[in-house]
């Protein structure tokens, strides 16, 4: 390994000294008292009238699944838009060939519905 390299190997390792040791401390050195009202339920004094769990429609996680991969997608057309003026015809061609499978995706989840909200 070269000189520049072993000085943060030695960083994430202090790093990671010195965390375990705040969390070692700060678990054996600080005084924990337990009470009623902080291992209640809130801590404002109120047992919950229902179950505080509340049921969501799975097409939201569907949704937000969706919005990240084809957000993560686009992310990748930034770098290639800046240096499109040195890219090959190769490499417009691969982003061509990258917009279209990412068109046909889009157009396969719209024709199964799982963009509508019923």
């Amino acid at each position: 390994m070269t000189l520049e390299y072993i000085y943060i190997f030695i960083f994430f390792w202090g790093a990671f000294f010195i965390s375990c040791l705040l969390i070692f401390l700060s678990y054996f050195l600080v005084y924990q008292e337990s009470d009623i009202e902080k291992n209640s339920a809130y801590e404002c004094g109120f047992q919950p009238f229902e179950d505080t769990r509340s049921k969501f429609n799975v097409r939201y996680y569907l949704i937000a699944i969706l919005f990240m991969i084809f957000d993560l997608e686009i992310m990748y057309l930034f770098p290639w838009s800046i240096s499109i003026s040195t890219g090959s015809f190769f490499g417009v061609w691969a982003i061509f060939l990258f917009l279209i499978i990412l068109t046909v995706g889009f157009i396969y989840e719209w024709q199964k519905g799982a963009l509508e909200w019923d």
